[in-house]
């Protein structure tokens, strides 16, 4: 059986991943399937809408093959640069797509689950959507377009959830603007079926079938997160965090003393640039050289083996502390590419 499952439904063609017991993480050939997919369905007349769910299990998508990435970055990281390459090629290929899209983002939506519902027009979560981009704890950072998408949430929660990896639930997701609707997954199987049998009515049948979500938990931390995350400089969001001396607030310093301090620099670098932004194309063009250059650092390769291979969860990050990572490595990491290797649309 497929890892990506692609069918035409009438007038509405389905992307539907298929490899549950990895968490539907993303491989190469997947990420394949499914631009070719998004390629013959954009000049066919027949097809109206663009569906995009998992098959089975309990997570739409829980990343990219990180294992693959780390073997590779050990070597001469080849073939995780075509990851990338692919993965976000696809991630552009939904942002730019000219028929309307709808993602179910129903379990476990994070790294590269985000990239695949994100870009999409219509993002529906249920009481069981886990929503994050916990990527500084392997040494990693929000790709897949989070620069784009966390630098344009409200105040600095992008940042917090950057830094920290926090997972967020379908309510915050729907109230931070992530989601679109939110459906109890038991009216999923009806809201896909009166999708498919008139696709027209897209909007208004999410609309129809949507209900109120619960309390978003995360706005009731909204002014501290505002406050203590403000600066765009880690060590200063530390001495923040220290001087508020609050349960909430060292609760997220212990948090942040976690992750590797080299790629929360990565990451806020990233937001702040990626504000600024003019295209999402310039977006991913950046974040593929960011990613080709991290993914065979050091912290990338100890934070897979930390949580992955040995599951220790005790990761040396090198540097160990924010004050050793200088200016200049970071500056290095941004470093464009060589013009032959740098990434494009196709």
């Amino acid at each position: 059986m497929s890892d990506v499952l692609t069918q035409i439904e009438g007038r509405v063609a389905r992307i539907r991943l298929n490899r549950p017991k990895a968490l539907n993480a993303l491989t190469t050939p997947m990420c394949e399937a499914m631009l070719d997919a998004l390629d013959t369905w954009r000049t066919d007349p027949a097809i109206e809408v663009i569906l995009l769910d998992h098959a089975e299990g309990r997570g739409f998508c829980a990343g990219g093959d990180i294992r693959m990435l780390a073997e590779s970055g050990a070597g001469d990281g080849a073939e995780a640069r075509r990851f990338f390459h692919t993965e976000y090629r696809l991630n552009h290929r939904l942002f730019t797509y000219a028929k309307p899209t709808v993602a179910f983002m129903d379990g476990i939506t994070m790294g590269g689950g985000v990239g695949l519902a994100c870009p999409c027009d219509h993002r529906v979560a249920t009481e069981n959507t886990k929503f994050a981009m916990p990527e500084t704890g392997i040494g990693l950072f929000p790709d897949v377009g989070g620069g784009w998408y966390l630098s344009r949430l409200p105040g600095r929660i992008g940042q917090y959830l950057a830094l920290t990896g926090h997972r967020l639930d379908g309510a915050e997701c729907v109230a931070l603007g992530l989601a679109t609707h939110y459906l109890p997954s038991g009216a999923l199987d009806d809201a896909k079926a009166r999708i498919g049998a008139d696709p027209g009515t897209l909007a208004a049948t999410l609309d129809a079938l949507a209900v109120a979500p619960p309390e978003a938990r995360i706005l009731a931390d909204r002014a501290a997160i505002d406050r203590l995350f403000a600066s765009d400089v880690l060590e200063e969001i530390y001495a923040a965090l220290e001087a508020d001396g609050g349960e909430w607030a060292l609760k997220q310093l212990s948090t942040l003393k976690t992750k590797s301090p080299q790629t929360m620099k990565v990451s806020l670098r990233l937001l702040h640039e990626g504000a600024m932004m003019a295209t999402f194309e310039d977006e991913m063009r950046q974040e593929y050289a960011v990613g080709a250059h991290v993914v065979q650092r050091h912290d990338f390769l100890e934070g897979v083996r930390a949580v992955i291979v040995d599951r220790d969860n005790a990761p040396r990050w090198d540097p160990a502390t924010p004050e050793g990572v200088s200016p200049h490595v970071i500056d290095q990491i941004f470093a464009p590419l060589p013009a032959a290797e740098e990434w494009t649309p196709g």
